[in-house]
């Protein structure tokens, strides 16, 4: 396989999470989407181009032995990012649905605003809009 071979998009980010169904119910209420899949120890969301799995913690040393898993309490390590047309607007559905911005919207610097929020095991996801 050639460099050229991995330039494709990304199709699954799993999650570690410490209580699936509170992560569900977050994902479910937050971005009101739909299960694509589900079973004891996941549950799968389609962003349309791009699938969250979320994965009880607990099986996470299997998937990624020798490394270590890393808690919520060592900080974020990544940032998912969703364009959106209307910041503003969207931060105001998510905070009707009980989401609590972690900052934002602000107007950045390099023509974007932004806002941001963390699901309930520490992920943090942006919504940007392109001005």
């Amino acid at each position: 396989m050639g460099i050229t071979g991995w330039v494709n998009k990304i199709t699954e980010i799993t999650l570690f999470v410490e209580d699936l169904q509170r992560s569900k119910k977050f994902y479910q209420e937050s971005f009101q989407l739909l299960i694509q899949y589900e079973d004891e120890n996941c549950a799968v969301f389609d962003y349309g181009n791009t699938c969250i799995n979320l994965l009880n913690q607990s099986n996470a040393r299997e998937l990624i032995d020798p490394a270590k898993f890393g808690g919520v309490e060592n900080g974020a390590r990544f940032l998912f990012t969703i364009q959106v047309p209307d910041v503003d607007r969207v931060c105001n559905e998510l905070e009707m649905r009980g989401v609590t911005l972690l900052n934002g919207p602000i107007t950045r610097p390099w023509g974007r605003r932004t806002a941001c929020f963390a699901d309930p095991d520490g992920h943090i996801w942006e919504i940007a809009q392109v001005l």
